[in-house]
């Protein structure tokens, strides 16, 4: 099998200024129709074998941030600064656009406006319209962010693949999405298009050893920095809502089971009961006890309950009250309260229990402002007596978890995701607001960023 022959470097030539005699290095020699002297910013036709000067200019070359000459790699790919253009839009602010070069990989450009990088590289193809503010390439598509305005050749400096001269204008336009830029070029002679990645900051010290810019406003194609990690939040937290939800139905809790009734003392006297054997099954669970009273009216009853573990004689303690008030005002009739009343006991192991409970019935008092309804006997009796048979019903049931616990865990982990939405939004309304359109919402949560 014979050896893949790959072109041949261009070598580095050196040519003598007509302007000044400095000497001025050639890198692309070969590719470069033009190179601006590093010593007096004169330009040089080079297409020709006799250096012809375009245009003289006395100013002195600036100091680069990145000195032409500088190898960096980037995206697996060793480019050379070549060449240096700043630029500004008519209205606008400046920036700077390095062109790099290498022999296998042809030519990039590396773009910046003080606050961030972008790798640059010119299309082949023309993106496809879906409408006035929405362009697509490939499987991508891009929102439009700048209007068409005209941006100026304000200097020049190293060399280049056309005759570029100080004063050069074209009308040009962007589209961006998270990632990536589209923008367009055109003059009177053509219509160029060139796709920008966005570079991080550490790409950029590593590949050219450049200092980190500004951070606010975003560029109009900076990702969010919390879209990434939201997307897959979400996703976490709508498996961590299915699972918790999976567990709340398993072990939530078990029917109510009757642990027996008691009569509520006429004269409102304090009084015992004990309930029971109550088997509790599980390793430790929650235990839920409910009590009704029915015929509770403008009263109450206090329970203080005690579950007893007939072995060790653990006491496990929780206090309820059941009351109901009714009346009529100026208003018009009125309630208030509850014939029931529940409490829960968690983390009780397994065994058999007593559940004792202390209970006193009460009367709400006929001297309140609200004069009390009783019905057929006398108001200073009220529900206390033996024709309504004032009791208790008690209830209990048992379960591994309790809903406050789904909803506290929902919240704990929804919580570091509303922060970041919050911010996420933010940030796209700052990014928004440096367009010349209207912003049309922000960006897809999980929105990949592009990076080829």
């Amino acid at each position: 099998m014979a050896d893949i022959q790959l072109p041949a470097a261009p070598a580095v030539k050196a040519l003598a200024c007509p302007a000044c005699g400095g000497s001025v290095e050639l890198r692309a020699a070969g590719y470069s129709v033009s190179v601006v002297c590093q010593y007096c910013s004169s330009i040089l036709d080079v297409a020709d074998p006799q250096v012809k000067l375009i245009a003289q200019y006395n100013q002195a070359a600036e100091a680069l941030e990145i000195p032409l000459g500088s190898r960096g790699t980037l995206r697996g790919v060793e480019w050379e600064a070549i060449g240096y253009m700043q630029r500004s839009a008519y209205g606008g602010g400046a920036w700077d656009e390095y062109l790099l070069f290498n022999p296998y990989h042809g030519y990039r450009w590396l773009i910046t406006d003080g606050r961030g990088w972008s790798l640059g590289e010119q299309l082949t193809v023309t993106p496809l319209r879906d409408d006035y503010e929405t362009l697509r390439l490939g499987n991508q598509t891009y929102q439009r962010f700048y209007e068409d305005s005209t941006a100026r050749v304000d200097y020049v400096l190293g060399e280049f693949y056309w005759r570029v001269a100080v004063g050069e204008e074209v009308v040009g336009a962007d589209w961006a999405r998270p990632g990536a830029m589209l923008s367009r070029e055109k003059n009177a002679h053509e219509v160029s298009w060139t796709r920008s990645v966005l570079l991080t900051h550490k790409e950029m010290a590593d590949a050219f050893g450049v200092r980190k810019g500004a951070s606010w406003p975003p560029m109009p194609h900076q990702p969010s920095p919390n879209a990434a990690w939201l997307g897959m939040g979400f996703k976490i937290f709508a498996g961590m809502f299915l699972l918790l939800a999976v567990l709340i139905l398993a072990f939530g809790g078990t029917s109510w089971t009757s642990a027996g009734r008691f009569p509520v003392a006429p004269d409102g006297s304090e009084r015992t009961v004990t309930l029971g054997p109550i088997h509790f099954g599980h390793l430790y669970q929650r235990v839920e006890i409910r009590a009704d009273v029915p015929t509770l009216e403008n009263g109450w009853v206090d329970l203080d309950y005690s579950l007893v573990d007939r072995r060790t004689q653990q006491v496990y303690e929780a206090y309820g009250a059941a009351e109901r008030y009714s009346g009529s005002d100026s208003d018009g009739p009125w309630t208030e309260g509850s014939r029931g009343s529940s409490v829960s006991v968690a983390s009780v192991p397994a065994g058999d229990y007593d559940l004792v409970v202390d209970y006193k019935g009460n009367r709400w008092s006929s001297g309140s402002l609200y004069s009390p309804r009783y019905v057929g006997m006398p108001e200073d009796l009220g529900w206390m007596t033996p024709v309504n048979k004032p009791e208790v019903v008690v209830e209990v049931r048992t379960g591994a978890l309790f809903l406050s616990s789904f909803w506290i865990a929902l919240i704990l982990l929804g919580l570091p995701l509303l922060i970041g939405l919050i911010r996420h939004i933010q940030f796209d309304k700052a990014r928004q607001a440096e367009s010349d359109f209207a912003p049309t919402g922000f960006a897809a949560l999980g929105a990949s960023e592009d990076d080829e």
